[in-house]
């Protein structure tokens, strides 16, 4: 069993037991972690150990209520807590986005003793997380499924005004990991989770790229917790898919270590780079299949393979001989970005965001120039870097695949113009630098595309 609370029994078939154990004990905000099958039956220890006063309140939609949600608030009455309440949010419609932070923040507010117990995975932990933070109050999160990295994670990614944005806030106090429910998730949830893992590899190369041109350094801890087992964690996609205990398990923990290493550095960055904004596009477009959003997992993993193309075509080029002259001479001026951006996005609010956005990152000429001076010269050994860090969009697609993951656009609902198109739609949606940016920057961005889509490319335009 895993349980940490300062102390560790260690779980003989898990080494990532040890690298759990040190990090709870140390962990800016999460003080406790229990990971294991029946890991459900402590909640009342825990509950009574750190809000012996306050009163329970079960978050959960209809699924996780019956999953997990309506045996947790079982045990907190029979443990002693009659005021044990829940809320359930019945609306089909049901996602991250800031109404529902609004009305749960409502609740928590009318009753100053509720602590909520977030029983679910992304959407849930995100709604409750933001709500808990700006209601003043420390939560719980019983989980699910492995379906994502955000359990213990600063930070909660919400929709608000048509932008979907993390926002600042704390990891829970405690979470609860019940191996036995989460192995029990559907399988598409599992090689969801499998997909947000896997997109560290190219979250950690956009890193590696923002640190060696000065834009953003790298925060060691978070880099450590979020790479240092990586590899370890996505090692065998075909048992996540057939869900196998061990397999499940490795794969929760290397979610932890993620939302642990976002705790650290109190941002997404660990764990986010230009694949997530891929995501976040088809989120701030409402994007749908059947009436429903594809899981965040597979807009994920379709973005790390458009991520994986274009690094491919960037690190055959020889940036070290750039002509700079020429990248400046055809950078905008700010004026000309307004202009721009409604021609790429013609819903107003949309248009809004990508305007605050990349008004935020946007260069003079002078300073693109000193970044493009710095890249040309840093860029053999950061070329290395790169490759070390990738691997190659076949094999990205292989896991991908092996994990039961969608691998292909039209298998989200989206064609292969849309896709194109989101590459320069996605650049202009967030300021974190990433290697859209190094594209566009460098002026490869459009042959790239070209390339990446034309017949025999990773995105071949006649598959579509």
């Amino acid at each position: 069993m895993l349980s940490l609370t300062g102390s560790l029994a260690l779980n003989p078939i898990s080494p990532m037991s040890q690298a759990l154990d040190e990090i709870v004990a140390g962990a800016p905000q999460t003080r406790v972690l229990e990971l294991r099958p029946g890991a459900l039956d402590e909640l009342p220890r825990i509950f009574q150990r750190h809000f012996a006063s306050a009163k329970p309140l079960i978050v959960a939609d209809p699924t996780t209520y019956r999953v997990a949600g309506q045996t947790a608030l079982e045990l907190l009455l029979a443990a002693g807590h009659p005021e044990a309440a829940r809320f359930v949010f019945e609306d089909p419609a049901f996602y991250a986005e800031q109404s529902y932070v609004t009305q749960l923040q409502r609740k928590l507010r009318q009753e100053p003793r509720l602590v909520p117990v977030a029983v679910g995975s992304g959407t849930i932990s995100d709604v409750v997380k933001l709500a808990a933070h700006e209601a003043g109050r420390r939560y719980l999160a019983i989980a699910t499924a492995a379906s994502m990295d955000g359990y213990t994670a600063f930070g909660a990614s919400i929709t608000r005004h048509a932008s979907k944005q993390t926002r600042p806030c704390a990891a829970p106090l405690a979470v609860i990991a019940d191996l036995s429910i989460i192995a029990a998730a559907p399988a598409a949830l599992s090689a969801a989770g499998y997909a947000d893992l896997l997109a560290k590899m190219t979250a950690g190369a956009d890193w590696i790229l923002a640190a060696e041109l000065g834009v953003e350094p790298i925060h060691q801890k978070a880099w450590d917790l979020a790479q240092s087992r990586l590899l370890e964690a996505v090692e065998n996609p075909a048992q996540i898919r057939s869900g196998g205990l061990e397999a499940i398990q490795s794969l929760t923990e290397g979610l932890l270590l993620t939302g642990f290493a976002m705790q650290f550095a109190e941002s997404s960055r660990p764990a986010s780079g230009a694949e997530h904004q891929f995501s976040h596009l088809l989120d701030m477009r409402h994007h749908t299949v059947n009436g429903m959003s594809p899981l965040h997992g597979f807009k994920v993993g379709l973005g790390i393979l458009a991520v994986a193309a274009l690094y491919e075509y960037i690190l055959k080029q020889p940036l070290d001989k750039l002509d700079i002259s020429r990248c400046c001479d055809a950078w905008p001026e700010e004026s000309r970005l307004e202009s721009i951006i409604r021609r790429i996005f013609p819903d107003r609010q949309l248009a809004e965001v990508a305007l605050v956005e990349t008004r935020a990152k946007h260069n003079t000429v002078a300073e693109l120039r000193d970044q493009l001076l710095l890249l040309r010269r840093q860029w053999p050994g950061l070329a290395q870097r790169l490759r070390r860090q990738l691997i190659s969009f076949a094999r990205f697609k292989q896991m991908l695949r092996e994990a039961g993951a969608p691998v292909e656009p039209e298998e989200i609902g989206l064609t292969r113009r849309c896709l194109r198109e989101s590459f320069v739609a996605a650049y202009h949606l967030r300021r974190r630098f990433t290697v859209l940016d190094l594209a566009v920057r460098t002026g490869l961005l459009d042959s790239a595309l070209d390339q990446i889509f034309a017949p025999g490319g990773h995105f071949d335009q006649r598959a579509g």
